[in-house]
This record gives structure tokens, C-alpha cells and sequence, in this order.
């Protein structure tokens, strides 16, 4: 990790798409080497990109940038994906997460924690009490990160034509990682002073 954090948090743009492209690949990959079929199914992946894209149209994805190694990490919220969550969930009360995926180069910088802490303290400025996500209902490794980031599992729903089910969610107001905060936007330090 490096000493000084010189990542920083921002809406996903549409030039980011190649590289966000890049990291669902590479993502694809390393979890076939862990010996998980996530995002495996191509007709899947296809039905993911292209909501990929439209939250990024609609500003829903975020990326994390890093002006040495670009694009090390992407979140993405959403709304309530109703195939999982029901009414008696009182889906208002959450802000649920979607696609968070980190580079490979950049393990070990803690960024899906800190990304996570980042939605449960926008959650909490929304008036939510809750993060939620689905996950892969077999990648019982995925269930034990988001668990060890203070996620509860409430119950795995199987829908026949999903394969994602496994449902958690975490209260806001309790980050994992306070003394490290994501920056959003580029940090202050870092930009040019106007021209006198």
C-alpha cells in the first residue's frame, strides 16, 4: 500500500467505459481462478454491461481513480431489485450496491471497504438506515468479505432465472475503516491554485 493514498472518488464518465470494461474482465478471470462460476454465464455478462452502462448515463457509477494507475475500482447504486427485496424489506430504508469490483493491482488498499463506507455515509446523509447487496448465491469467499465488513445475511432468494440471491445489508453509521476515508473529487492538495 502506498504510504500517501492518492486515489480519490468521482462519478464514472463515459471514457471510463474500455477501462471499467477492463477491470469486469479481469474481475471475470480471477474468480474463475478462485473456482467460482461468477459471472461466467456470457449472456449474463452482456445483460450486466449494458446496465453497466445506463448507470453510468444516469450517474449511478462511481469510480475510483488513481492519476498514476487510472481506474482501480468501481461501485454502482441502484434501486430496489425487486426479484430479491419485498416490501415488507421496507426497500426505502436501504441504498443498495451493485457491481463493486477493485483491480487486482490495487489489492490490499482496502478500497472495497472504503468504498462500502463511502455508501453507508451517503446512506446515512439520504436518511437511510441500511447498505444492501446481492451477491453470487454460490461465492460463499464473496459472502465472508462483505460479512467481515459488518454485513448480516438475511436470507438467499433463487429465483430461476438469476443466479445472484444471496441478500446482506449493514447498518450505516459504522464504517469499517473511519481513518481512512475515501477523497471525493480530486483532494484539495492536488489542485493547481488559480492564476493570479
Amino acid at each position: 500500500m502506498k504510504s500517501t493514498p492518492t486515489e480519490y472518488l468521482r462519478p464514472a464518465r463515459a471514457e471510463d467505459v474500455n477501462a471499467l470494461m477492463a477491470l469486469r474482465t479481469e474481475a471475470e478471470r480471477w474468480l474463475a481462478s478462485k473456482g467460482t462460476d461468477q459471472w461466467s454465464d456470457p449472456e449474463t455478462g452482456a445483460k450486466a454491461i449494458t446496465k453497466w452502462r445506463e448507470s453510468i448515463d444516469e450517474g449511478r457509477a462511481w469510480v475510483v481513480v488513481d492519476d498514476a494507475d487510472g481506474v482501480l475500482a468501481t461501485v454502482s447504486r441502484g434501486p430496489v431489485d425487486r426479484d430479491f427485496w419485498t416490501d415488507d424489506d421496507r426497500p426505502e430504508s436501504a441504498l443498495y450496491l451493485y457491481k463493486l469490483i477493485v483491480a487486482r493491482s490495487a489489492a490490499g488498499r482496502q478500497l472495497g471497504a472504503r468504498l462500502v463506507d463511502w455508501a453507508s455515509s451517503l446512506a446515512a446523509l439520504e436518511g437511510r438506515d441500511w447498505v444492501r447487496i446481492d451477491t453470487w448465491r454460490t461465492n460463499a469467499g464473496l459472502h465472508g468479505y462483505y460479512e467481515r465488513l459488518g454485513f448480516e445475511h438475511i436470507r438467499t432468494e433463487s429465483p430461476a432465472h438469476r443466479r445472484s440471491g444471496w441478500l446482506a445489508q449493514r447498518p450505516v453509521g459504522a464504517p469499517s475503516l473511519p481513518d481512512a476515508p475515501l477523497h471525493v473529487g480530486i483532494p484539495a492538495q492536488r489542485v493547481a491554485p488559480p492564476d493570479l
